[in-house]
């Protein structure tokens, strides 16, 4: 089998890998990017929209330019900086809103949002067969690929998991936004319970905000006013981040195909389980034990930059070469998330006594985004996954959970997806180029000469 493995790697390396050149020569869209860092267009959506770019106007009349800009997110036309800062200052709990207007596009009146939560919250509760799949399927220590395994099997308590009837595939995704958080407390206790703990399946409270009730489940105990509002503002920023982020693209993609609610939401799980796209805060956090280890003075900006150099070139850390939490596909001046993340994360560790530990990630932040410029020539920013690990874990809520938090919150923006993919009703089925120059003529085994065939590439 070795012998086996190692052919294809070589083969793989061989066939595979495309030169910059051709890359320029055929324009080709690696990653769906332009070559100045814009996405390609490749689809339409009202739900959410990322910017972090500005069109400006050449002035010889030969079309735009784009120039880095403060980022800005959107859903479904309303700023999310303001939805998040306008809903707390009425002092009221804002996940269940973000729902409403993802589905819908519009914010509730007052009748129809308290009947949205008294929705949510009934549906919140696992069922017996429904807490013995989770049983069944959690066994795993990676709460991601435990969280992948229960979503897929929650169809055999779905009468009629394949149905496409708009009412139909609405009703499972509503179904799995009140779901989510019941799943991902029980998926973590369900993990102790394995390492020795005693089994603690909390059942939902009812009249509790979906931020409450998650903490709630998870610890056993009400959360403080302040730590539950903290906890919503998390859930609604991450709910939905356009259609371009891999997670969301990947569910519009599954979706596209005519695959069911369960399956779509899984892919979309399935790629926020990749380290490019979730787990950055969990890095984030391991980084700065790191740095707090090796950096003795947290206040010398010049020890803190000699560091993060060394991270950079890979001779400390983990050895990747990488700053976790800092950079973006789209955004470049700033991403109006992390700005979000950034003013609660100093005002709560103040609270908790760890202001200290807070200016040092600031500090690193500051530092990483000017190294990180010079580095790549262009502007880089501290993303949502820079600060919000921070918080978690003044909390008190465990690495391993950073990510799946993320995705039962961004289940709402999936499902906002999925529902509109269908409405649009269109296969997603972009273009290769073949690599190959031209086409194979076939040679009977017995004629084939070992290393005798040496594939031409572009």
């Amino acid at each position: 089998m070795e012998h086996i493995l190692n052919k294809i790697e070589k083969l793989a390396l061989t066939h595979d890998a495309i030169s910059p050149q051709t890359i320029r020569e055929k324009n080709i869209k690696l990653g769906l990017r332009n070559e100045d860092g814009t996405g390609v267009i490749v689809g339409i959506t009202s739900k959410g929209e990322v910017l972090g770019y500005e069109k400006i106007a050449n002035e010889d009349g030969s079309g735009y330019s784009v120039r880095p800009a403060d980022g800005k997110l959107y859903y479904c036309g309303y700023d999310v900086s303001n939805l998040v800062r306008e809903i707390h200052r009425e002092k009221r709990f804002g996940y269940e809103e973000i729902v409403f207007l993802l589905l819908t596009g519009e914010l509730p009146v007052k009748e129809n949002l308290e009947r949205l939560r008294q929705a949510l919250y009934k549906r919140r509760h696992l069922t017996r067969a429904e807490r013995s799949i989770l049983l069944e399927e959690s066994e795993n220590d990676n709460l991601m690929y435990a969280l992948h395994s229960v979503v897929s099997h929650l169809s055999r308590c779905d009468k009629n998991p394949d149905s496409s009837i708009m009412k139909d595939a609405s009703l499972q995704c509503f179904n799995l936004i009140a779901k989510m958080p019941t799943i991902v407390a029980y998926v973590y206790h369900a993990m102790r319970f394995r390492k020795g703990s005693d089994l603690m399946f909390i059942r939902p409270v009812p009249n509790l905000s979906m931020a409450e009730n998650f903490l709630y489940m998870l610890k056993g105990e009400k959360p403080d006013s302040y730590e539950a509002y903290l906890f919503d503002m998390a859930m609604m920023l991450h709910a939905e981040h356009g259609g371009g982020n891999n997670s969301t693209f990947t569910v519009r993609t599954v979706s596209s195909s005519g695959a069911n609610t369960y399956m779509a939401i899984c892919s979309g799980i399935a790629s926020l389980s990749g380290h490019l796209h979730g787990g950055a805060n969990e890095a984030v956090m391991a980084m700065m034990k790191d740095i707090q280890y090796n950096v003795r003075d947290w206040n010398d900006a010049e020890e803190i930059r000699s560091y993060l150099i060394k991270i950079l070139e890979g001779k400390a850390g983990d050895r990747s070469g990488k700053i976790y939490g800092m950079g973006h596909a789209v955004y470049t001046l700033s991403d109006p998330r992390a700005v979000i993340f950034r003013e609660y994360a100093e005002e709560y560790a103040r609270m908790k006594g760890a202001l200290e530990e807070f200016k040092l990630l600031d500090t690193v932040a500051d530092i990483a985004r000017k190294l990180l410029k010079k580095k790549k020539g262009k502007a880089i920013c501290a993303n949502v996954d820079f600060y919000s690990g921070f918080i978690y874990k003044l909390m008190g809520i465990p690495d391993e959970l950073f990510t799946p938090i993320f995705a039962m919150s961004r289940v709402t923006g999936w499902s906002a997806h999925r529902i509109e993919q269908i409405v649009q009703n269109k296969i997603i089925r972009p273009g290769y180029l073949s690599s190959l120059r031209k086409s194979s003529k076939y040679i009977p085994l017995h004629k084939r000469e070992k290393g005798a065939r040496v594939l031409t590439q572009m």
